[in-house]
């Protein structure tokens, strides 16, 4: 199933150590494909590329926040990879609600000139206003749930240490979609965050219903981190501070290896 759509599900987070703790929202994402959103911005009238709407998807939101075009700009990684592409690219995100956006994380789906899924590109922000991205290849030969890991580099939450692998397991968008993320230290797994959706058709109606039945949603995710913030600490969850230094690239790269596969 291709093409873009919106998704609407739930997010939650269990953490185990160093206290439990678990969360669960709801939310819904625009899948656009990068070759789509200009067409989709002409024919819905409650969304638009680069303009403010109701629902809007803003360029600069992403990638290295230039206005170069964010298929070049992807293409020049995959490439920087040695990874083939030329294909459909995907974003999964959250778009502007209003005005205002916020996302944690925006997943890029890169094909090859054939359509087969080559690599993805898990974009993070945090709140301190910086932004990194992690390129994992996908196995030629895969099929299934693509399963990946990467070592942390980008400090997100100070509930988190930097010292920590990311394991990811996705199951790509089709009729539904699955991503989720295992933080884990030298000791195990600390924190699971999983997210589901089903697919929607991208109509004015579809946006409509999910603006009724998620109201201020970019709003609610600063909110909620806020508040879930206040929760940890309260349960006197250690408070790991700033680096105070960006990672030394935009983007890390890892090689494929036993987790860059579909089981």
């Amino acid at each position: 199933m291709a093409g873009s759509a919106l998704y609407v599900g739930h997010v939650m987070h269990h953490r185990m150590r160093p206290r439990v703790h678990r969360l669960r929202y709801r939310l819904f994402t625009l899948l656009l494909d990068l070759d789509e959103i200009d067409g989709l911005s002409a024919r819905l009238r409650l969304f638009s590329r680069g303009a403010f709407n109701l629902v809007a998807f803003h360029d600069r939101d992403h990638g290295d926040g230039s206005h170069r075009p964010l298929r070049a700009q992807a293409e020049a990684l995959l490439a920087q990879a040695g990874l083939p592409h030329g294909g459909p690219i995907r974003i999964l995100t959250m778009p502007r609600i209003a005005g205002f956006a916020f996302n944690p994380l925006t997943v890029w789906f890169c094909h090859d000139r054939t359509g087969t899924l080559s690599a993805l590109i898990y974009e993070v922000n945090n709140t301190f206003g910086e932004r990194h991205s992690y390129l994992l290849p996908v196995a030629p030969d895969a099929a299934g749930d693509v399963r990946q890991a990467a070592t942390k580099r980008f400090h997100v939450s100070p509930f988190l240490p930097m010292a920590m692998t990311y394991r990811f397991r996705v199951q790509p968008p089709g009729a539904a979609l699955a991503i989720a993320i295992a933080a884990e230290d030298a000791d195990g797994p600390v924190l699971f965050a999983v997210h589901r959706a089903q697919r929607r058709d991208l109509t004015d109606a579809a946006l409509i219903r999910a603006l009724v039945t998620h109201p201020l949603l970019t709003i609610k995710v600063v909110v909620g981190i806020g508040w879930e913030a206040l929760r940890l600490w309260l349960k006197r969850v250690p408070v790991h501070a700033h680096p105070g230094v960006a990672p030394a690239t935009p983007v890390t790269f890892s090689p494929v290896g036993p987790e860059a596969t579909r089981p």
